[in-house]
């Protein structure tokens, strides 16, 4: 009997999600593939040491969410299934829409807003995370996603910052409307059934629609387009029962399926104690606050000065 397929994703539910804006958890439970779900704060837990990673059946380790949603498909789990080749088409121009008007403003409005990173998006990662990993790979993930949105907008964005983000934004809102007139008084983009566009459009709104923002300037129009926020509000009470709840469930322990298991959490405890004493030292020794010196004793210690001197250096 084969394993199971196991699947490493941030902890958190919807509160904060993934802001990397993948689809994966959504596109699972839209097909009902068997996966074995681990909601971890670690990314170095992951099999790939990044956040999200796929094991297969097979122990195969695949950390590029596109790929891990073509595994999906090869496994016979394809929420494309029942689409016509004109609905294939759709689907393909409406994530590259996506991904051309309205992830660059996702980016901006999570990492480069000065007020949404401090107060929103930095926060949460600093709180999931374990130290130390909590000291740089927040600021570490902002410069990814700042070069990230400078890939996304080409050798043609203005040089002006504030033109830059007037263009971003208008373009975001006529994504946002355009996809509330194509799924219009529909369940789903292409009927009762969700597809894999229905998984890529909410990872998208629900981020967006969810968190509390101190500079919400899109979150004001998506808001205002009521078939999508009732279209966010059905997945997740349909697929999400207790992520999308104003009430989360009381926390699983640490044996349950999907926390991290007790030998491994205290494991990570003692190496970022290990790692921030290390850390402590080593800024004690650059700075001169401890230094080193070799001297040679007057007199050999006694017994009683050497246990004292063990004591000492113990403290």
């Amino acid at each position: 009997m084969a394993a199971p397929m196991e699947l490493f994703c941030w902890s958190g539910g919807w509160g904060l999600p993934s802001v990397d804006l993948d689809s994966l958890a959504t596109y699972a439970r839209f097909t009902g593939a068997p996966l074995k779900v681990h909601k971890i704060s670690n990314p170095w837990r992951s099999p790939s040491g990044t956040l999200p990673a796929l094991r297969t059946s097979h122990g195969e380790v695949i950390s590029a969410p596109h790929k891990i949603i073509t595994h999906l498909r090869k496994e016979k789990y394809n929420a494309d299934y029942d689409l016509s080749a004109r609905q294939g088409a759709d689907t393909l121009a409406f994530m590259s829409l996506l991904e051309e008007k309205l992830l660059p403003v996702l980016i901006h409005t999570f990492w480069i807003d000065a007020k949404n990173y401090v107060e929103v998006t930095r926060k949460w990662y600093a709180e999931a995370m374990p130290f130390p990993l909590n000291f740089f790979l927040p600021g570490r993930m902002q410069r990814q996603h700042i070069e990230r949105l400078q890939l996304l907008c080409g050798e043609h964005r203005p040089e002006n910052e504030e033109e830059l983000e007037k263009e971003l934004y208008q373009d975001a809102r006529e994504c946002l409307t355009l996809l509330s007139q194509r799924l219009g008084s529909q369940k789903f983009f292409f009927g009762d059934a969700p597809a894999s566009l229905d998984a890529f459009v909410f990872s998208h709104l629900v981020l967006l629609l969810q968190v509390k923002l101190p500079s919400g300037k899109l979150q004001a129009h998506l808001r205002g387009l009521h078939n999508l926020c009732a279209y966010c509000t059905h997945i997740l009470s349909l697929y999400f029962p207790w992520d999308g709840a104003e009430v989360l469930p009381p926390r699983q322990t640490p044996l349950g399926p999907e926390t991290e298991e007790e030998p491994y959490r205290r494991r990570t405890q003692v190496l970022s104690v290990l790692v921030g004493l290390a850390a402590m030292l080593g800024y004690a020794l650059l700075s001169g606050i401890v230094s080193i010196q070799r001297a040679t004793p007057a007199r050999t210690p006694g017994p009683g000065a050497l246990s004292m001197a063990e004591e000492e250096e113990e403290e």
